[in-house]
């Protein structure tokens, strides 16, 4: 089992790593093609729409075949997909290129955290916030990389290509790896379940967006709303990040020993009050410690929630996760342009406001993550 979880990490390490490596030569390729910023967001969008299909469609397919054989092709190409984006020769085949690889990235997604469900439920304590610890390492260590072929002036495609032959080989032994799958018994989902199970999406839409929103706006917000220095406006999402990363860290022995209900209820309170309370200050400093409060409120949420969504249909967990996750990502992509929308009628600090209710709103349904897993067989998977 201590085999299967580190195989595990490796996985969500794999999939932070190619969302930080992207992230950083996002730049580039919109340079090279010459987008607008309008015609980017198009693009985008495809990456979003390609993602939430494949959750969608990766969620029969684990649930009938197992994690293993569904996560050995998508976590081998993911990969290699990023290569024909950055050959895109024009907006047209760069939409579709990312729209393939939403598809199996989002596959990936749920996936790897069905994955996770059945590691935890044989290890009999929580783990799922580590690995979502090893996510959040593999986006800064993707970011860092994809950085520093850029400052090398490397091309975006031979910086994917360089990162895809890494992470294939590191795919190739994680998901060689067994773990113990607890099988379908045939029993159909009831309405109460789903009902459950939109729930739970409903806590990673709130949670998400607040995530979305300090990746595009808290730089920003620090610099031009409250005039702060660029290091200070790039210590806004520095501390962000790290504190969601420490939160992750920290957050299974803290669900062990206070309770799911007990830990997203007090993720909820830290993020709304530490960012509410530095809009009211509306200092930089005070900026800086404030999205540092919301990563570190927010850095459970997202695992409580897919630990519960499995739990709470284990005859068929990678459908509620696929469900719960499709729910969520459109919270982070919907996040920075609510931010923005929000910015142009009020103001960027009135429109920060909106991660702040929804932490209040995700205090209010922490209830939703208290499910129970129920014990069934285990099969090799």
């Amino acid at each position: 089992m201590k085999k299967a979880r580190l195989a595990t990490a490796l996985l969500f390490l794999l999939y932070g790593t190619l969302i930080g490596v992207w992230t950083a030569r996002i730049p580039a390729i919109k340079e090279h093609l010459g987008l607008t910023d309008g015609l980017l967001s198009l693009a985008l969008l495809a990456l979003a729409a390609g993602a939430i299909t494949g959750m969608q469609v990766s969620g029969a397919l684990v649930d009938r075949f197992g994690t293993r054989r569904v996560l050995a092709p998508v976590a081998l190409v993911d990969g290699v997909l990023l290569v024909p984006v950055a050959l895109a020769p024009d907006l047209g085949t760069l939409v579709v290129a990312l729209f393939a690889f939403g598809v199996v990235h989002g596959t990936l997604n749920v996936a790897m955290n069905a994955r996770g469900v059945e590691i935890e439920r044989s290890w009999g304590s929580p783990i799922m916030s580590s690995f979502h610890a090893a996510y959040s390492v593999g986006g800064f260590l993707g970011a860092a990389a994809g950085g520093a072929f850029a400052a090398a002036e490397v091309g975006p495609a031979v910086t994917f290509a360089s990162v895809a032959v890494i992470l294939a080989a590191v795919a190739l032994w994680a998901v060689s790896v067994r773990t113990r799958q607890h099988p379908a018994t045939g029993v159909r989902q009831d309405a109460g379940r789903l009902h459950g199970v939109l729930l739970l999406g409903g806590l990673a839409f709130c949670a998400l967006i607040g995530e979305g929103a300090a990746a595009d706006w808290s730089t920003v917000y620090v610099s031009d709303s409250l005039g702060g220095s660029p290091a200070l406006a790039a210590g806004a999402y520095a501390a962000f990040f790290a504190a969601m990363t420490a939160g992750r860290l920290a957050g299974d022995p803290l669900t062990a020993r206070y309770g799911p209900v007990a830990v997203v209820r007090a993720g909820g309170l830290l993020a709304a009050g530490g960012l509410g309370t530095a809009l009211i200050i509306g200092h930089p400093v005070a900026g800086v410690v404030g999205f540092g409060l919301l990563g570190a409120g927010l850095s459970t949420i997202a695992p409580q929630v897919f630990s519960a969504a499995g739990a709470r249909n284990p005859d068929r967990p990678a459908r509620a996760i696929a469900r719960a996750a499709s729910i969520g990502w459109l919270g982070f992509f919907a996040g920075p342009v609510l931010i923005g929308g929000g910015a142009t009628l009020a103001g960027l600090p009135a429109a920060l406001a909106i991660p702040v209710v929804l932490a209040a709103v995700i205090v209010l349904a922490a209830r939703a993550v208290a499910v129970k897993p129920v014990a069934s067989p285990t099969a090799a998977s």
